[in-house]
């Protein structure tokens, strides 16, 4: 190598050497005015580094939640919960349970478990006609504990069990159109796109309208006949997974075919659900055991107003939608 070419290499290496200076130098600025600034609003306020660490937090939060709103995303139901606005809700709130957006095919085992998509249609303008917009569990379970508002008119549950493909291509346009969400009862295997299963950018779609995200667990096995390894397999794990794929909170757990008993209730209130559902048919109140709250299957054949009925028959109290909003 040339005495010009050694010149050069050593020529570059100083000035690497340094650019790295002063970007430590700059460093070292920066979290000098940054430990400054925090002393500062610490003893202004007389609070801790902590707190104003929290606040901070809570400001990009907020942000956040205000740029979700102005682009025409719904506000996460973490947000209604934090919000207490009086003494918890005392009303019930009728849980409509789906499966296939569909019509059944020839030799379905249970056809009753497909709605075709316009008697699905028909059945959410029934609603709308009566005075019912959709909520999430967590939305409902903020009401019963906090007193958040569920808004004006009647609130309701619109949750789809295992995942199909259906539910993001038949069900999620009718919601949408008239502004309202869905609860995403997720099963994360056994049911995969081409057996008609959600794939992971149609759940993601899901979440971007709104929609809430629980789950029945790995592959809905009846979780009454697996040992403490297997169930907390099949409700522990399921629940991380499905918070590191999707970084959603996962409060809620749907029963695999309805099926529980106290150790399967055990392990879902140690994997920190906050409640779960069944297939047990009613209204879920707030004064139920949040771990077997009751929901209403809607059969195919269903009409509009059939299915108005079916939640006229199946409160047990007078209705009084003024007191959801606060």
């Amino acid at each position: 190598m040339d005495i010009e070419a050694l010149r050069a290499r050593r020529e570059e290496r100083r000035r690497a050497i340094r650019r790295r200076r002063l970007v430590a130098v700059g460093l070292l600025a920066a979290v000098a005015v940054a430990v400054a600034a925090i002393a500062i609003a610490t003893a202004g306020s007389g609070g801790s580094p902590t707190r104003a660490a929290s606040a901070s937090d809570a400001a990009s939060k907020h942000a956040s939640a205000a740029h979700r709103s102005a682009s025409g995303a719904r506000a996460p139901a973490a947000a209604h919960a934090s919000a207490s606005t009086g003494p918890p809700g005392t009303n019930p709130v009728p849980i409509l349970m789906y499966h296939v957006i569909a019509a059944p095919p020839p030799g379905a085992p249970f056809p009753g478990l497909y709605v075709p998509p316009a008697e699905f249609a028909e059945q959410m303008q029934a609603l709308k006609g009566a005075g019912w917009h959709a909520v999430t569990l967590d939305e409902v379970e903020a009401y019963w504990r906090h007193g958040s508002s569920l808004g004006a008119g009647k609130p309701i549950v619109i949750s789809f069990d295992n995942g199909y493909n259906s539910q993001y291509t038949q069900a999620l346009p009718v919601l949408r159109g008239l502004g309202w969400v869905g609860d995403e009862n997720l099963q994360l295997s056994g049911l995969p796109p081409s057996q008609g299963g959600l794939g992971e950018g149609q759940i993601r779609g899901l979440l971007a309208a709104g929609w809430e995200l629980d789950t029945q667990g790995i592959s809905h096995a009846d979780l009454i006949t697996l040992d403490a390894e297997q169930l907390h397999e099949q409700v522990a794990v399921a629940r991380e997974t499905l918070q590191h794929r999707f970084d959603v909170p996962v409060n809620w757990f749907c029963y695999p075919s309805g099926h529980y008993n106290p150790a399967v209730v055990a392990a879902v209130k140690a994997a920190g659900f906050i409640g779960s559902t069944t297939v047990v048919p009613g209204w879920a109140h707030p004064s139920d055991d949040r771990y077997r709250l009751h929901r209403l299957r809607v059969l195919g054949g269903t009409t509009g107003q059939g299915l108005l009925e079916l939640l006229d028959g199946t409160r047990r109290d007078p209705p009084a939608p003024s007191s959801y909003t606060a």
